[in-house]
């Protein structure tokens, strides 16, 4: 499963949404069962951090321009 998080960091942020999607589909099954539906609901769980975790860096960065609407070096490394 630290493989499977890993994976989810190199995702952009569209591709984890989409991965999102999949996961509520499948909890939305009604077969689904309860050991798969747990497992969904975690990996959704996780996704949903990674997604919170890129916005808020955007966020962050957007932030961070300045007047004539250049992006200031992000002082973590991050782009």
């Amino acid at each position: 499963m630290n493989e499977e998080k890993e994976g989810l960091e190199e995702l952009s942020l569209e591709e984890n949404f989409a991965r999102l999607e999949e996961t509520i589909e499948k909890l939305e099954d009604d077969d689904i069962p309860l050991e798969d539906a747990f497992r969904a609901y975690s990996e959704g769980m996780a996704i949903l951090k990674r997604c919170n975790d890129q916005i808020d860096r955007v966020e962050k960065q957007v932030l961070k321009l300045n007047e004539e609407g250049q992006l200031e070096e992000f002082t973590h490394g991050e782009q």
